[in-house]
């Protein structure tokens, strides 16, 4: 079956929305200095900015982590439920450290992105959003994949990877 190609976010944010709000974790994908991947599990929450999908994890800046997202910051995030809805997401990923990126990150997180998404940071940062151990992960994608599990109908939005530095 052909891939459905979208040019705008719109035509399949509803969709990205509703699959995200019934899985809600995603596995996270890097690579290592010798590419070789590595997957871990996460909740990332999720808004549109000027029409754009944008993600945001709260996260623990471990070394791994770092050391990865320093060699490259393509990443994929995967999501999946047991009716084999998915949803892709190849992303460049960068640390935001500045104060209110951390602060929008956080509300977002505690009010939901979409919706039934997130959490209270404060059960993992106890500081709250000036936790010295709270770091946040600017999630900026340039290729959105859906497909639904009762037929396998893909649907696939891409940026103009003009606007996605490193893309």
């Amino acid at each position: 079956m052909p891939t459905n190609r979208v040019d705008a976010f719109s035509d399949l944010q509803d969709t990205f929305f509703s699959y995200i709000r019934d899985i809600k974790y995603a596995t996270m994908i890097t690579v290592d200095r010798e590419n070789r991947p590595r997957a871990r599990v996460l909740l990332p929450v999720w808004e549109v900015v000027d029409g754009r999908p944008v993600g945001w994890l709260a996260a623990y800046k471990t070394p791994v982590k770092t050391a990865h997202l320093a060699h490259s910051p393509h990443t994929t995030y995967s999501y999946w439920n047991p009716r084999q809805n998915t949803v892709h997401v190849d992303a460049l990923s960068t640390w935001a450290d500045d104060e209110a990126t951390k602060h929008h990150a956080w509300d977002l997180y505690r009010r939901g992105g979409p919706p039934g998404v997130g959490y209270d940071p404060v059960h993992y940062w106890r500081g709250g959003p000036e936790d010295p151990e709270y770091h946040v992960i600017r999630i900026e994608p340039w290729r959105i994949q859906l497909v639904r599990g009762s037929d396998l109908r893909s649907t696939m939005w891409r940026a103009d990877t003009a606007l996605v530095p490193g893309a």
